[in-house]
């Protein structure tokens, strides 16, 4: 008799197993991150302890980012309270859910802006999820990873400190690859409920870190001239 291949990923949950049979993955099926684990086990500065905190905390945060930009209906959330959660970031008013879907969900929540649209390197506004989803992986090819650096407060609350990273190895919004990392540091507040379910997200970070690096890159559309690029704030700084 065959045996039964079961499936499962290090840093995160609900993903596979009887749970997910039914589960609407926005592109047909679960995703995969083998990849991107590579990258977070070579590249990262912490090794936390199995069972300790901040272990808890960021197999946490890796599930919820799963769940936020892999699953398409709300129902299929596990860390969340669908009814209940809401999202900020940087003190604006936070969203819930169905607003946040109508954002684009996914980089398009995370990546908001006060800026005229005119300096909007990356505008939100007129991207979908699939177009931001395309845009950052084809960047990133070997992913964007996450690591947990410091937790200051446990549940129900649970305050700390993250850092991102990914290598451009593809091109951004007309930029050529430059293969460097690009990094951006931050700082996060999760607030779960008797039911240890997320009700309550917040994000404080620069998103300028993040863009910056991936326009550092030349233009690959070489018909740009200087007055268009000067419009850019994050390209004024890439020499």
């Amino acid at each position: 008799m065959a045996s039964i291949e079961v499936k499962e990923d290090k840093y995160r949950t609900h993903i596979y197993g009887e749970t997910e049979k039914n589960t609407k993955w926005r592109y047909g099926g679960p995703p995969n991150y083998d990849v991107v684990n590579k990258l977070f086990e070579e590249g990262r500065t912490k090794i936390w302890p199995t069972g300790s905190l901040e272990e808890k905390v960021q197999n946490l945060v890796k599930t919820w980012e799963m769940e936020m930009f892999h699953k398409t209906s709300f129902d299929d959330y596990k860390t969340v309270d669908k009814n209940k959660y809401t999202l900020s970031l940087n003190g604006r008013r936070a969203l819930s859910l169905e607003e946040k879907r109508k954002l684009g969900g996914g980089y398009n929540s995370l990546l908001q802006t006060s800026l005229p649209d005119n300096l909007r390197c990356y505008n939100p506004a007129e991207e979908t999820a699939d177009s931001s989803h395309r845009a950052f992986t084809t960047a990133f090819p070997r992913g964007f990873a996450v690591e947990i650096l410091h937790v200051y407060s446990g549940p129900p609350v649970i305050v700390y400190k993250f850092r991102h990273w990914g290598y451009m190895e593809g091109p951004f919004k007309g930029h050529n690859p430059t293969g460097e990392m690009v990094q951006l540091f931050g700082m996060s507040i999760f607030e779960l409920d008797e039911q240890e379910k997320i009700v309550k997200v917040e994000f404080f970070y620069d998103r300028g870190e993040l863009l910056g690096g991936l326009l550092k890159g030349s233009r690959s559309d070489s018909s740009i001239s200087q007055d268009e690029a000067s419009t850019c704030p994050f390209m004024k700084k890439t020499g």
